[in-house]
């Protein structure tokens, strides 16, 4: 047997191994990038080396250690409680409304399941409130976080420009977060009307079960309420304990337990350092923790308390006003963000360095908040990443690469080969990591695309799009935590249908993207 099959057969077993037993795909790399670079290509430790991605490393620290801060000081929960106070009882807004929160944290840095575990329990715990389609608000809450998950200075845009340039492939960065953001856009729409999305109503006041108790007033036990318009603002600002205490029924175990399920055993590693295992923390909300009152416990009414379950989460979610005030550091930080948009795109700063700097600079004046967010900086992401592009080093040393892109342009249609491309990267990113597909995949196209019969352009983004827009299926983190966080359904029941509808993803996306990006031959 060659080196070349014995490395992408070594490729293969990694990818199986962590996604059945939950090791860190980057770890495994490395450890493949060591044995087939030593016994199968004769290297030694400094050629191995030599494929360390350091550029990008620093971009994965950088940009997630600012995203850190950001979550630390409150700033991505400011983000979150404006948006929704923009619905204003317009309950056909909310879906969209989740769709663009999510875009917008995952396009200034946060890993896409980050972002999830961030909205997914507000997001569901609207849908049962309000009568929305759990899928519909499951869905979008995802896609959103594909639509931002490819800006030019976010994880996945960083990720896939770093191995493009890498590569000395022809790239566009802007190009990229359009066709992911037109993709994922299209595809709302789609599941809006599909789902009922046009049947929700679109003006204040409906959709929900009022509380008897007097407008700004409070209950027996002393604790205030709203309704109309304020409880739903309220509704709106969870603390940590609260977003995901009301993300399950009141007959589970508890939110956290069902996030910690979920992400604990999913099966992209890129997840793991925000969500995997550490229940409530994971969203990084930040603000007082939650004390609901005993009714809110149990589940009950007082006497003479008619109050209902909408009612007991609406004052279980209720914060000081004062926790969602913009405050010097949020200002700061929406600055930072905004100074590191401008540096990356306007002024074409390296993204890694640029927001590494910015961190350090809300670090030097808020020191307690960069305590925090260094420990939130995404390492298992950093490992998965640095890792696979590693072992994608060695193979190019050896020359599989070479090889495999041969292989492939020898099918003699090009457009079928591409093809073929996306659908594995959509097939088997459905139960692996997205991030790490995308780093394996680019690199074996690049002979493919260097005969210049398919646009690199367009080939690059029809293979990031294909590998993400399927991680709405149950078994890849996004998807686990909507399963986890759906409220007041059967989940047996949802979880057929999330697994149908990522099984139609996985079918027709990738033609579609195909179609759309690669015949026209853009690039």
């Amino acid at each position: 047997m060659s080196p070349e099959v014995v490395s992408i057969l070594v490729l293969a077993v990694v990818f199986v191994l962590a996604t059945t037993r939950s090791i860190n795909m980057g770890a495994l790399a490395f450890a493949a990038a060591f044995g087939v670079g030593t016994l199968a290509a004769g290297m030694d430790a400094e050629e191995i080396f030599a494929g360390f991605p350091g550029d990008l490393f620093v971009v994965l620290v950088g940009v997630t250690y600012l995203f850190a801060i950001a979550r630390a000081n409150g700033t991505t929960d400011w983000l979150v409680h404006a948006s929704v106070r923009l619905v204003g009882g317009r309950v056909a807004l909310i879906p969209w409304v989740m769709f663009a929160v999510t875009g917008v944290l995952t396009a200034i840095g946060a890993v896409s399941p980050a972002a999830v575990a961030i909205v997914a329990p507000l997001a569901l715990g609207f849908a049962a409130q309000y009568g929305i389609n759990p899928l519909l608000m499951g869905a979008l809450v995802v896609h959103g976080a594909q639509a931002g998950g490819f800006s030019p200075i976010s994880i996945y845009g960083s990720t896939v420009n770093g191995i493009v340039a890498r590569e000395h492939l022809p790239g566009s960065p802007l190009a990229l977060f359009a066709a992911s953001l037109v993709v994922n856009l299209v595809i709302a729409v789609a599941l809006f009307v599909a789902l009922g999305g046009l049947r929700l109503p679109r003006t204040g006041g409906c959709g929900r079960t009022e509380s008897t108790t007097p407008a700004g007033g409070t209950d027996r036990t002393g604790t205030a309420t709203l309704t109309g318009g304020d409880a739903q603002a309220a509704a709106g600002t969870p603390t940590s304990g609260t977003a995901l205490t009301s993300a399950a029924p009141l007959s589970d175990g508890g939110g956290d337990e069902a996030v910690g399920t979920a992400t604990g055993g999913g099966k992209d590693d890129a997840a793991a350092g925000a969500t995997g295992g550490r229940g409530g923390k994971a969203t990084g909300l930040r603000g007082t923790p939650a004390t609901a009152p005993a009714a809110a416990r149990t589940g009950g009414t007082r006497a003479g308390d008619a109050r209902t379950r909408s009612d007991v989460r609406t004052e279980a979610t209720t914060s000081s006003a004062e926790g969602f005030a913009l405050t010097p550091a949020r200002i700061a930080t929406l600055l930072a963000l905004l100074a590191l948009v401008v540096a990356v795109l306007v002024l074409d700063l390296d993204a890694g360095l640029t927001a590494i700097t910015l961190a350090v600079a809300l670090s030097a004046v808020w020191p307690q908040d960069s305590k925090a967010a260094v420990s939130e900086i995404t390492w298992p992401t950093v490992l998965l990443i640095c890792g696979v592009l590693t072992y994608v080093g060695v193979l190019d040393e050896m020359g599989t690469i070479t090889w495999a892109g041969h292989a492939v342009g020898g099918i003699g249609i090009p457009l079928v080969a591409a093809l073929l491309l996306c659908y594995i990267g959509a097939l088997v990113s459905a139960f692996a990591s997205s991030v790490g597909i995308i780093g394996a995949l680019i690199p074996l196209a690049v002979p493919f695309l260097a005969q210049g019969t398919i646009g690199a352009v367009g080939m690059v983004a029809a293979l990031a799009v294909s590998a993400t827009v399927v991680d709405v299926s149950p078994f890849s983190t996004n998807g686990a935590l909507v399963l986890a966080n759906a409220k007041n359904v059967d989940r047996d029941g949802f979880f057929r249908q999330l697994m149908v509808y990522g099984g139609l993803v996985v079918v027709a996306v990738p033609a579609l993207v195909w179609l759309a990006l690669v015949v026209p031959g853009f690039g």
